[in-house]
């Protein structure tokens, strides 16, 4: 199989080894003559970034990064970075990197002509329609990980920093115009990078399949891109440089961030808040707590999960597939428990608080309350 194509989505995807040549062409088509790249710290003086930014600047549109962004980006980054685009005079933004690139580089040119304030614009109800349209600016999105899928997304996670509680900044004008999903790109990435990653596309898999709300496509599209994940996953891992794996956890990437459309749960709704107060690395926060979610959800996710064990080869049912889990955790390097990536002493009455408000909540199968959700964190712990 060639594993290499044009995809429109509404977002146009250019998937395939190499394609990161094609960047100014990707800017020309998303309208963009003078644009920001934006990208982590850890990320900003790698050969790859370099490389792109030479290509871009060889295209005759100049050498500017942006790369002050946390690994959980906050206000903070948001506000530093406007001051750069704005003064700057850019007309458009190439979000590369992991989560916090894509979704950093996503909200600057979301704000980038707004006068109101960043919170005004959270995910609650209609609050994007009091965004003005017309300023916001074009994204080409480049992922150097395989895992958020933001780059297929409407929305960015920002961590506000005096709260501690992350937010979901939502419009649907957000979504990249063009994409660039070239998987030597991930090649470097750090075999945990690469478990975690992988694993929070499975979580998004996993959580848009256990949904219950109606949205057919997305279902078919989760339970591909799970077994597109345990087919390939483990051969990342095991061996960074290979490509054709990459390639399929771009896809299973891409393809979680689409399904969950129809509803996170539990899991995300757990690691948003770990995550702001604790700084743990998101993907494999949803892989520590995902073992206690499947089992949490077994009333209402039993028969679903069935389902996905027999399509994906996976004996036993529903305890088949939550042994898989747990087995594909620790081949993995996966911590069992949240106290093993560093969380210690939680406020968990704080913790329960922002995941029953968190916006994920309301896609998991079972009702989360103030009870059960405490009960998911110390076993979880």
């Amino acid at each position: 199989m060639k594993l290499v194509g044009n995809w429109s989505y509404p977002t146009a995807i250019r998937f395939g080894a190499g394609r990161i040549s094609e960047i100014a062409e990707a800017c020309a088509a998303a309208g963009i003559t003078r644009p920001l790249l934006v990208t982590d710290k850890g990320l900003a003086d790698l050969p790859v970034t370099q490389t792109t930014l030479d290509l871009i600047e060889a295209a005759g549109l100049g050498r500017a990064m942006f790369s002050d962004v946390d690994p959980n980006p906050n206000e903070k980054n948001v506000a530093a970075g406007l001051t750069v685009y704005r003064e700057g005079g850019f007309d458009g933004v190439i979000a590369f990197g992991g989560g916090s690139g894509l979704d950093l580089g996503k909200v600057l040119a979301f704000m980038a002509g707004q006068t109101r304030p960043l919170w005004d614009f959270e995910d609650i109800g209609d609050w994007w329609t009091r965004a003005d349209p017309a300023g916001i600016h074009p994204v080409v999105a480049v992922p150097t990980t395989a895992g958020t899928g933001s780059e297929v997304g409407r929305a960015g996670v920002i961590t506000n920093s005096e709260t501690h509680e992350k937010k979901i900044i939502f419009h649907p004008k957000m979504l990249p115009l063009q994409v660039i999903c070239d998987p030597e790109l991930t090649v470097g990435m750090p075999r945990a990078i690469t478990a975690g990653t992988g694993l929070d596309a499975f979580a998004h898999c996993v959580e848009a399949y256990c949904s219950p709300h109606y949205h057919p496509m997305s279902q078919g599209m989760a339970l591909e891109g799970m077994r597109l994940v345990k087919e390939y996953l483990p051969r990342a891992y095991a061996d960074g440089s290979d490509l054709e794996a990459r390639a399929h956890m771009m896809s299973a990437a891409a393809m979680g961030a689409t399904a969950f459309q129809k509803g996170l749960g539990a899991i995300h709704a757990m690691s948003h808040p770990i995550g702001a107060h604790h700084h743990t690395h998101h993907g494999t926060t949803n892989a520590v707590c995902m073992p206690a979610v499947l089992k949490f959800n077994r009333p209402a996710a039993e028969g679903v999960l069935t389902q996905a064990a027999a399509y994906l080869g996976i004996e036993g049912d529903f305890d088949g597939f939550c042994a898989y889990v747990d087995g594909l955790n620790a081949e993995l390097g996966i911590p069992r428990r949240l106290s093993d990536l560093g969380v210690r002493d939680p406020d968990i009455d704080t913790l329960v608080r922002d995941a029953l408000n968190d916006p994920s909540t309301g896609g998991n199968p079972v009702k989360m309350t103030a009870e059960n959700t405490r009960k998911l964190f110390e076993a979880a712990l």
